[in-house]
């Protein structure tokens, strides 16, 4: 597979398999994505003590979530294609080509991260708010891995930043909807990277996360040819749509109130000064 970037005159030879050793192929989806993992282990380590959470209690989570979260990516993915997989049971299992779905991973991680929390006595809000950061740039890194396998591209486009695929003695210019998703979640993680320390309340950043991403989510599962649907209904942009309105109202709440809490505050202020 080729592919090319007309912008900066670059054709490039994608090899899918990165090295064999001892007869065992390694592809570069793989790497990319321990890559992405690893990183996010380092940040995790490097913030250790936010929220009064540790490092060790990070890992211990993760030993239960990282899992069932691969199981769940992969389940969703299963499922909404089961017209293929019900005729192919044996690629089930075969995730080297790709096909995890991260809406599923996220939605069977978190639910496990309830029950760890729940357990041990550890408020998930600030659980989630401590995790979620280095989750977007897990993202940024992880969507690379799209780039190798030459997948979660978009239709086709004249825009300067095109990206052309060669396939089957066929050249396409398409919208490369994996860099818009590494782009966007990078800017995600920079944003809260910022104002974790300074939060306002429980579960800010977690909520900012969602909205943030669901948002960008449904505007880049417009431009995707590999979309899992249910009819005719893309699921990610349904999710992304529903994801948006209620975490964005929930933050908009937030917004509001400590608003007004913040102006009867100031205003309280001016009396007691008067007063005295």
């Amino acid at each position: 597979m080729t592919i090319t970037i007309p912008l900066f005159s670059i054709t490039i030879a994608i090899p899918k398999i990165a090295c064999t050793i001892l007869g065992i192929q390694i592809y570069w989806y793989g790497i990319i994505i321990a890559i992405a993992m690893a990183v996010a282990v380092i940040l995790y380590y490097k913030k250790s003590g936010t929220y009064g959470i540790s490092f060790d209690t990070i890992l211990s989570a993760f030993l239960w979530v990282i899992p069932f979260a691969f199981l769940g990516a992969r389940l969703y993915y299963v499922i909404f294609r089961w017209d293929y997989y019900s005729s192919n049971p044996s690629q089930i299992l075969q995730i080297k080509n790709g096909g995890l779905a991260i809406y599923g991973g996220l939605f069977v991680g978190v639910a496990i991260l309830c029950f760890y929390c729940k357990k041990n006595k550890i408020c998930i809000r600030d659980m989630l708010d401590y995790v979620v950061p280095e989750i977007a740039i897990a993202q940024s890194i992880g969507r690379w891995g799209n780039f190798f396998n030459v997948e979660a591209y978009g239709v086709e486009t004249t825009l300067p930043w095109k990206m052309g695929i060669e396939a089957q003695g066929t050249n396409s210019y398409v919208h490369p909807t994996f860099l818009y998703e590494s782009i966007c979640t990078l800017g995600i993680y920079l944003l809260l990277h910022k104002i974790e320390k300074n939060r306002k309340w429980k579960g800010q950043i977690t909520c900012l996360y969602i909205t943030l991403y669901s948002f960008a989510r449904m505007w880049i599962e417009g431009l995707r040819t590999d979309s899992l649907y249910l009819g005719n209904i893309r699921i990610s942009q349904l999710v992304s749509i529903i994801l948006f309105v209620v975490f964005g109202s929930i933050l908009f709440y937030f917004a509001y109130h400590n608003r007004k809490m913040s102006e009867k505050e100031e205003k309280n202020k001016k009396v007691t000064y008067k007063n005295a």
